[in-house]
């Protein structure tokens, strides 16, 4: 059931589709320039990197260009499949304030003329829900666009696909790009990372983050000056998220530290942004053991190249730990109100691993809980230590059985 204020902005958004017209650019069976949009931040662009290679596979002679907002260049400023990053300060997604109630749309135009003015062939709309965006190539002139079978959404495109929310968004956005391309992607029918369609899936499509020598530079300098050897059994924590609902309890980190220190010898790494240091720096206070707190101390490339020489990373649903997973390191994700059938990790669930309390209401996909309302919705506060400490060493026993395996 819509919202008054959902209902109206539909409606106004069909009369915006039916009394505009866009250009009548002609379309190209073959695709020469394409511009690919996504507004969201690290974990979503990640999740679009399979996607991307995809496309680059599919028309290796296009150029392609992808729309970001100026938070997550770093996501894909190295990725091989693009051609050109361009930046746009997405309405919505700068986790600003905006100026005024006309903020969105001044930009909208303002940028509708710039994409016009790069004669692209084809603009393909990554986020399901992003009305804004398919109504930016629609009015760039872009003759084919295509994107989700969302009621906002579908007034301004040539081509849609049903999206469904019971399945992984790495799928998703594969499908979506299979629909204009000959490889013919299909979303799989079955559910969950036990499903054999979806785990070769996984296998052939990883995320993708490509680390500089400069990145890597970084990592082994900053590690050796923190006593960290080649030999050590490196643990990262990136306690950190974009929601308050997804946090943990602080005691509860301190206490897996700890025993990570004490009983595998582990050097513990606590990763995140500047904002996040109070927080980092209030889990190694609770801490008997002494981690380094690398909170606001590294590029994005530069906390990358650390999550890829760390054994493993445990933290809260966050983009850092999709990064974790796209350097191929083992991770502990806990998750709480985000369905992890749809957002978890996208990699082998032996080396990637979910926990979650036992709250009958999960998943309920709602981030926007008040201050006040933080302590009815405990649903990742109840994860149990044992459940996480549990976790990990089902990761430590793997990674012994897969070093004898290659003795």
């Amino acid at each position: 059931m819509k919202t008054p204020h959902q209902q109206a902005r539909l409606f106004l958004l069909r009369l915006i589709a039916n009394l505009v017209s866009p250009s009548r650019r002609q379309s190209h069976p073959s695709p020469r320039s394409i511009v690919v949009i996504r507004p969201d931040h690290l974990g979503d662009l990640l999740f679009t990197t399979p996607a991307i290679r995809l496309l680059r596979e599919a028309f290796p002679q296009a150029r392609i260009t992808y729309l970001v907002g100026p938070w997550s260049r770093a996501v894909i400023e190295n990725n091989p499949h693009v051609d050109e990053i361009a930046l746009c300060p997405f309405p919505g997604f700068t986790r600003q304030k905006k100026q005024s109630v006309f903020e969105p749309y001044v930009i909208l135009l303002r940028y509708a003329r710039q994409l016009r003015q790069r004669d692209f062939d084809l603009a393909i709309v990554l986020r399901f829900d992003h009305w804004w965006g398919a109504l930016l190539a629609y009015l760039a002139g872009i003759p084919r666009r295509v994107g989700y079978d969302v009621a906002e959404v579908r007034p301004f495109l040539t081509d849609i696909m049903p999206y469904s929310s019971k399945r992984h968004e790495v799928e998703q956005n594969l499908a979506l790009v299979g629909r204009v391309s000959s490889f013919g992607f299909r979303v799989s029918g079955c559910r969950g990372q036990a499903c054999p369609e979806l785990g070769q899936r996984i296998a052939n499509w990883p995320l993708e983050f490509n680390l500089t020598a400069e990145d890597e530079g970084f990592a082994e300098g900053y590690l050796v000056g923190h006593g960290v050897g080649d030999g050590d059994l490196l643990t990262g924590i990136h306690p950190g998220a974009g929601a308050p609902v997804k946090l943990w309890k602080n005691e509860a980190w301190a206490q897996v530290a700890d025993t990570l220190a004490q009983r595998y010898g582990a050097k513990i790494i606590l990763t995140g942004s500047a904002e996040e240091f109070s927080l980092c720096r209030a889990i190694a206070e609770g801490m008997t053991t002494k981690p380094i707190v690398a909170a606001g101390e590294t590029s994005l490339g530069g906390l990358a190249a650390i999550l890829a020489r760390c054994r493993l990373v445990l933290g809260v649903d966050s983009g850092p730990l999709h990064l974790a997973v796209a350097v191929d390191t083992p991770t502990v994700h806990l998750f709480g109100p985000v369905d992890s059938r749809a957002f978890g990790p996208w990699g082998d669930p032996a080396h990637h691993i979910v926990v979650t309390s036992e709250m009958d209401c999960i998943p309920c996909n709602r981030l926007d809980y008040s201050p006040a309302e933080l302590h009815q919705h405990s649903c990742v506060r109840n994860i149990t230590v044992e459940q996480v400490l549990g976790a990990v060493e089902r990761l430590i026993k793997a990674q012994k059985a897969s070093a004898s395996r290659n003795l």
